[in-house]
């Protein structure tokens, strides 16, 4: 079987990637080794969506299909530090409608699988798991464990942080683990939380409340592992009395509404998103830390920039050559960078350590507060990539 581009990877990155093809005339082939499911009550894994992220999905048609029922705006946004420093962001000083949107996993995996699925000019390859991959001058040749041979001009690694793509390719990435996890679980909460998200940079890692519809959140605490593995086997109802107490009781009693999970956080950088007829996009490119939340909309914008490239080409353009890659690549660096080192030094500064660097970063986040031009600056950047 003969591609223009073939998208290892089914995920939330590699399935935003072929539905923002939709307009080319390229044949696109898409592998995965199983459709996403649907899970029972709320998704443990949610994600907040950017406006930039939203402009994307809106204009693959995606958006407007999601059932926006269970999808919550984050309005405001209040940062605590440990030693009494705090930071407001807000979605109207902006003259934003919100600074995210906080939507399910699950949800935005199934309607994008769906989008592509209706697609034409899409074949999906599905279950199937690639076994080798061969790159040359004139494209590359992918073969499936089944047996399968296929040909593209242009591979793309949309497969996760561990990502085949990345290795067969020969792509060297430095992996950084930090020696947390990041617990997750949802609950319901006593008091409202007017779409209102809540972050503190505790001594014992950081802890983020996300909105949820109704009177219900969305939990992620990136802890070190020996308190992660704790927080996970606790009961429920120790658990929700553990994130209230470090919450300071903000939503007044949880009630637990999914079973926690935990999954190890990492920072990961490549030398460059490509090589000889292969792209990465999401996190076979790149990990960062979860506590500006914007893992995923670096994969959507990833996606975003590839595909702004590839569509249109002239017939007699191949989606596989150097310059295209290398564009692609340039596009996606100062993002992606920012982002990644932005976090990186959160995550450290925030860590415990000497008294006089507690005072400093607390009194950095009351100075940016009350400098309303600067907040909003970030804020800005945050949601459109540039100031």
């Amino acid at each position: 079987m003969d591609f223009d581009v073939l998208i290892v990877g089914a995920g939330l990155a590699g399935a935003s990637l072929a539905a923002a093809l939709r307009t080319s005339s390229l044949k696109i082939g898409l592998i995965d080794g199983a459709a996403p499911r649907q899970p029972a009550g709320w998704d443990v894994r949610v994600y907040a969506i950017s406006p930039a992220s939203v402009a994307f999905l809106d204009e693959i048609g995606v958006w407007r299909h999601l059932d926006h029922e269970r999808i919550a705006p984050v309005y405001d946004m209040r940062i605590f530090g440990d030693r009494n420093g705090r930071l407001d962001f807000s979605a109207y000083d902006c003259g934003l409608d919100a600074l995210a949107w906080i939507v399910e996993s699950g949800q935005l995996q199934r309607e994008l699988w769906e989008t592509v699925k209706r697609q034409h000019g899409v074949t999906l390859l599905c279950p199937a798991r690639p076994a080798t991959l061969e790159c040359d001058a004139d494209g590359a040749s992918l073969q499936l464990e089944d047996g399968r041979r296929l040909r593209s001009r242009l591979v793309v690694g949309a497969d996760g942080a561990a990502s085949w793509v990345r290795q067969q390719s020969g792509i060297p990435a430095r992996v950084s683990p930090y020696g947390e996890k990041g617990v997750v679980a949802n609950f319901s909460c006593a008091l409202p939380h007017q779409g209102r998200a809540l972050q503190w940079f505790r001594a014992d890692g950081i802890l983020a409340w996300l909105p949820l519809p109704g009177n219900r959140f969305s939990m992620v605490w990136s802890a070190p592992d020996e308190l992660a593995d704790a927080l996970v086997g606790l009961s429920p109802e120790a658990l929700s009395a553990r994130v209230a107490e470090a919450g300071g009781n903000a939503l007044g009693a949880l009630t637990p509404i999914t079973p926690a999970a935990a999954f190890p956080l990492r920072l990961m950088r490549v030398e460059r998103p490509y090589a000889d007829r292969v792209a990465l996009v999401g996190d076979a490119a790149h990990a960062i830390h979860p506590l500006s939340g914007h893992g995923i909309n670096l994969g959507f914008q990833d996606s975003r920039a590839l595909a702004a490239r590839l569509n249109g080409l002239a017939g007699w353009r191949d989606p596989g050559e150097a310059s295209i890659l290398r564009s692609y690549a340039r596009a996606r660096a100062e993002e992606t960078l920012l982002l990644q080192t932005t976090t990186d030094g959160l995550n450290r500064l925030f860590r415990p350590g000497h008294p006089l660097v507690a005072r400093l970063r607390n009194f950095g986040l009351n100075l940016t507060n009350a400098v309303p031009v600067v907040r909003n600056m970030l804020v800005r950047y945050a949601v459109s990539g540039h100031f």
